[in-house]
């Protein structure tokens, strides 16, 4: 428990002192779960019906039941395009797991996303959906959008996967989190967004974190500045995290806020 405190502490004082968002990141602070869609799309018409999807039904019905704020992204570096990502807080994992089990039994959403949801095999609304469910950690226990910005569009975000080799190992890589990588991130002038553990999704276990950034450029100098870290170097010489390779592979995808998108 003391050193829960203490990481508490450190986290609120670095934040307040970088001008990041500030974490109440008390030990007793509720984490949040997440629940990440990914959705693959085809050129044409499925990109603006998804997107009407997500503006006129999906993120309103989710205010409704006081989930958010929510992400609407677009795949603008990664494997397969075009892709959108929605990243939905929530304070209970039951009511994130049976969404679209509450949306189908909600009258006003089925009018509004009909189109979308009413799509036929001859002109389908879009190509699959992958859903993950994650817990966030216990250092970061909730989404921090990044401030405001006149043209939020040009923004960018980085959202990174950590794969490990065994659930021992994975433990150990939100463990190193926990030891001082959360204040080097802010020590670098980051905006981290989120961190959660997948609960349940493809290719586990894993973890996954966003991050926010203005352009490539701050992106770039960014991860130079982490990566040049007297701590981090520390932390990666750590016994308890060196020993193995605790990450085997890395997704690294940037992604671009829709118009509809609260974060």
């Amino acid at each position: 428990m003391e050193r829960r405190h203490f990481l508490a502490a450190s986290l609120a004082t670095s934040a307040a002192a970088l001008g990041a968002p500030r974490i109440e990141a008390q030990p007793t602070t509720p984490r949040e779960y997440y629940q990440i869609r990914r959705y693959t799309l085809l050129n044409g018409p499925q990109q603006k019906l998804t997107e009407n999807f997500f503006a006129g039904a999906l993120i309103p019905a989710l205010a409704k039941r006081a989930m958010g704020p929510v992400g609407a992204f677009r795949l603008n570096i990664g494997p397969e395009t075009p892709t959108y990502y929605l990243i939905i807080p929530g304070k209970q994992l039951e009511e994130l797991a049976r969404l679209d089990l509450s949306l189908a039994e909600d009258r006003e959403f089925l009018d509004a996303a009909a189109p979308f949801w009413n799509a036929t095999s001859s002109a389908p609304a879009f190509q699959r959906v992958e859903i993950s469910l994650l817990e966030a950690f216990t250092g970061w226990p909730r989404v921090t959008p990044p401030a405001a910005a006149p043209d939020k569009t040009k923004r960018i975000f980085q959202l990174r996967t950590y794969e490990s080799p065994s659930n021992g190992e994975h433990v150990r890589k939100v463990e190193m989190f926990h030891s001082g990588e959360f204040e080097i991130f802010l020590r670098a002038g980051f905006h981290p967004v989120f961190f959660g553990d997948t609960l349940a999704g493809p290719r586990m276990p894993n973890l996954t974190y966003m991050l926010a950034f203005n352009d490539m450029a701050e992106l770039e100098s960014k991860w130079a500045a982490f990566g040049a870290d007297a701590d981090w170097k520390k932390l990666t010489a750590d016994p308890r995290f060196a020993y193995d390779q605790i990450v085997t592979n890395i997704s690294n995808l940037i992604l671009n806020p829709l118009d509809c998108s609260q974060i």
